[in-house]
């Protein structure tokens, strides 16, 4: 079955904690601090593969994790970073974040390769937090969180031209004649269940990318028949060549089918109905008498006007298909506009650094709960105690901090002492 969306959970790796410990070696009475730093962890990466053309594979597998950064050692030794993970995509992968559904980024045009969600940065070991008031360090810092997201994936095809028009009306028969594709071609719809693209040479000027869009049937616009799974493949087209079975082989009207195809595509994106078009009258080769001189003066009288021009043609037998795609040519040529790329428009929001250490412990020795860290020691060196509003900026600290929380897990009750560095308070509620 072809895919052409998915929904997957994404993270990326952990951080690797700081490490606790110092130095012991033989003659060495008073070893310092000697705890690594933790490693980065993986990135998360998206990449373009030119080899793949549908979403089948995020059928089978949906979480997506990279590595965990590791933890830091002993004697200074670093953690090793995670591994990243690079997720292939095909080319024309838009990439949605699930509940918001804002795009966060296009995999198209040049955008080959995107750092979607980076690993968590490793936490710093003891050995960096020595200082002369804190010569033995018993923390270290925690590595931060990786980032994690649910997406959608929507493959939205790259194509200079769009082939659209009701099922068997011989789109396939078409770009067969045209392009080097090789669709399959029978005569029951929905022959073409997957949009294929052809590229189209032409001598004496540049070529283009069309792409067959499966049959669209009143109701598309609104998920009926094949619907949403191929309307977005015809969001990036500069021109629709509309074809309709002229000879009404199979008793429609093909004036009512163009007319019922713009309004799906109206329903859809009105910028879609805005966009050029070409009306292929195909199957003239079946017509007898003065028929095809009827219908196709009926349609050039409703949207030549418009500025649709009409073109009878034979996909069979490859009348006016030279004139027609000569014109589509002169159409790309004129428009030279930018491709069509869907900007960004979800932001991630930095989350904050993991906060420096803070260790909280009871010092059985001493007799007194014990509070310290860099941010213990940065906090008391910018805050004058001494001050109502200082103080009160002081026991602000201690519970945003989680020290009130964890020293009353430790079990502290009121008159117990605390000391911070060269500090002692007395704990009150």
């Amino acid at each position: 079955m072809f895919a052409d969306r998915a929904e997957i959970y994404i993270r990326s790796g952990k951080g690797g904690d700081g490490h606790v410990s110092f130095r012991r070696e033989l003659y060495v009475a008073a070893g310092g601090p000697d705890g690594g730093d933790g490693g980065k962890g993986g990135d998360l990466i998206f990449e373009v593969d030119q080899g793949i053309n549908t979403l089948n594979d995020f059928r089978y597998k949906r979480k997506y994790i990279a590595g965990d950064g590791q933890p830091g050692g002993k004697r200074r030794c670093h953690g090793a970073d995670g591994e990243d993970l690079v997720i292939k995509v095909p080319e024309g992968t838009v990439i949605r974040e699930k509940e918001t559904g804002k795009v966060i980024v296009d995999m198209s045009h040049g955008c080959r390769r995107e750092v979607l969600l980076k690993g968590g940065r490793g936490g710093k070991g003891n050995m960096n937090y020595a200082t002369p008031t804190m010569q033995v360090p018993k923390y270290a810092q925690p590595g931060k969180p990786g980032r994690e997201l649910n997406v959608i994936l929507e493959l939205k095809t790259i194509a200079d031209v769009g082939l659209v028009g009701f099922p068997n009306v011989g789109k396939s028969t078409f770009l067969s004649r045209v392009s080097n594709a090789k669709p399959k071609i029978a005569n029951y719809h929905f022959t073409t269940l997957q949009p294929i693209l052809g590229v189209v040479a032409l001598e004496g000027a540049d070529g283009f990318v069309i792409a067959d869009i499966p049959g669209l049937i009143e109701g598309a616009s609104e998920g009926i028949g094949l619907g949403h799974e191929f309307l977005q493949h015809i969001e990036r087209t500069k021109i629709f060549i509309h074809m309709v079975d002229a000879a009404s082989t199979e008793g429609r009207d093909p004036l009512n089918d163009i007319m019922v195809i713009n309004e799906e595509l109206a329903h859809y994106n009105e910028e879609l109905a805005k966009r050029p078009q070409v009306i292929a009258a195909n199957k003239t080769d079946v017509f007898y008498g003065t028929e095809e001189e009827t219908v196709i003066s009926l349609l050039k009288e409703e949207f030549e006007p418009k500025g649709i021009p009409v073109f009878p043609i034979s996909a069979v037998t490859g009348r006016g298909i030279k004139e027609l795609l000569y014109y589509v040519r002169k159409v790309l040529d004129e428009k030279q506009e930018e491709p069509v790329v869907f900007e960004r428009e979800y932001v991630f929001e930095e989350s904050p650094d993991s906060e420096e250490p803070v260790t909280v412990y009871y010092d059985e020795k001493e007799d007194v709960y014990v509070a310290e860290g860099p941010r213990v020691e940065k906090m008391l060196g910018y805050t004058n105690l001494d001050s109502e509003k200082g103080f009160q900026f002081f026991q602000n600290f201690l519970r945003t901090s989680g020290i009130l929380e964890k020293l009353e897990a430790l079990g502290i009750e009121e008159g117990d002492t605390v000391r911070m560095y060269d500090l002692h308070f007395d704990y009150y509620k």
